[in-house]
């Protein structure tokens, strides 16, 4: 492994069923909201990019070429957001020394509030390097390798939260106001 094997991992296989539509696919700045994710991850860890998609996996895979790295389809996704995180962890765990998770529906976050968590990650690698935002801790975060038995555990729609709750005293919390905004409802697109 070598210094840089991060792993950037976009989170996009969800139903949205709260949006009414493949979320992933709605725009935001003229570009879909999983396009812009996984262009951000990029620009952070290059080729070391992963895409999850599942839910109306071809159009939104379709959204994001070309990839500079690679991108998995959970047949799961139905089961919660554990069902992505555990399959993407599990295709890099012998090569990663962490992942890097996002989410494609917060828009604000970009390349530079990425790299902030990265060198909170470079200076103390063993610790997890999450974003602070509306009161709780989140994503995007940084999971070490330590941290991927729990993260191949997880079960359900909760996302990697139990992870960072058995893990709370060594967490490094970043604020990044901007990851609290998370497009859930058409709506929302217009008030950013």
């Amino acid at each position: 492994m070598t210094e840089d094997s991060l792993y950037a991992i976009v989170l996009a296989a969800g139903e949205a069923s709260r949006f009414g539509s493949t979320k992933q696919l709605a725009k935001f700045a003229g570009q879909p909201l999983v396009a812009r994710a996984i262009r951000t991850a990029e620009t952070v860890c290059g080729p070391r990019s992963l895409l999850i998609a599942g839910n109306d996996w071809p159009g939104v895979t379709a959204a994001c070429r070309p990839l500079q790295g690679f991108m998995a389809v959970n047949p799961d996704f139905r089961n919660g957001m554990a069902s992505s995180i555990t399959m993407a962890v599990r295709s890099v765990s012998e090569v990663a020394k962490a992942v890097l998770l996002l989410l494609a529906d917060q828009p604000l976050v970009t390349a530079s509030h990425l790299e902030v968590l990265v060198n909170a990650w470079r200076a103390s690698p063993d610790s997890i390097c999450a974003s602070a935002y509306a009161e709780t801790v989140g994503p995007p975060v940084i999971f070490p390798a330590r941290c991927f038995p729990q993260l191949m555990e997880l079960k359900g729609d909760r996302g990697a939260r139990p992870v960072i709750d058995r893990n709370r005293d060594n967490m490094i919390a970043i604020r990044l106001e901007e990851a609290a905004v998370d497009i859930d409802r058409p709506d929302d697109l217009s008030r950013y």
